[in-house]
């Protein structure tokens, strides 16, 4: 099931890091040397979900910094 959410708040990447949890930036840390950039954040009912892209792939992380891949979501165009 795709869940759609309301953006709330338009940052720039670096003021996105600042809303990871300390799990996140680790893992995106590592992302970051594949070229995976981090795009925002969004709040969903298991917390905080951020989403990296590279390209068209797009990765999430979840508070425990733990790597979705292939993750079910819909960006707005």
């Amino acid at each position: 099931m795709t869940q759609r959410y309301e953006r709330k708040l338009v940052l720039d990447p670096n003021q996105w890091w600042e809303h990871l949890s300390m799990a996140q930036k680790f893992a995106a840390n590592s992302l970051f040397q594949y070229g995976y950039q981090l795009q925002f954040i969004r709040q969903t009912e298991h917390g905080k979900l951020a989403v990296l892209m590279c390209d068209d792939n797009i990765i999430t992380l979840n508070e425990e910094g733990d790597v979705d891949n292939a993750p079910n979501i819909t960006l707005r165009t």
